[in-house]
């Protein structure tokens, strides 16, 4: 039992030195793949993409910044993307924003997840 102890620790050892997680996302982040945090419930309704930027420029230079709005109002939903650079400032910018207030709200900030691929061509089974 001890030698499958030391078998399973030296194949599934944590690799991240941040948070010592092994998830497939984080594990995709780390390597530069994707540098895009996802910014969740708390968003103020008067936050632009310009400040939203601003305030996570602080952590390193950022590519994108967007603040997800309702098609019919043009307010903000509470939440959007910001995608930086490199991976280390935006996991810098995740660990310091993270529970913190952005324009009057907390604001809590994860990794963004792959968007998931659909096949278009099988046709979708509906009850009646």
């Amino acid at each position: 039992m001890a030698a499958y102890g030391g078998i399973r620790r030296a194949f599934f050892r944590p690799t991240c030195s941040v948070c010592s997680c092994s998830s497939a996302a984080h594990l995709i982040f780390l390597r530069g793949i994707a540098t895009r945090l996802f910014v969740k419930a708390g968003v103020s309704f008067s936050t632009t993409d310009a400040t939203f930027k601003e305030a996570f420029s602080k952590y390193g230079e950022v590519m994108e910044a967007s603040v997800i709005r309702d098609n019919d109002n043009g307010r903000s939903k509470g939440y959007g993307f910001v995608t930086f650079v490199t991976s280390d400032d935006a996991i810098k910018a995740s660990d310091d924003i993270d529970g913190k207030v952005l324009d009057g709200r907390v604001v809590f900030v994860d990794l963004a997840k792959p968007r998931r691929q659909f096949n278009d061509s099988m046709p979708v089974a509906r009850t009646a």
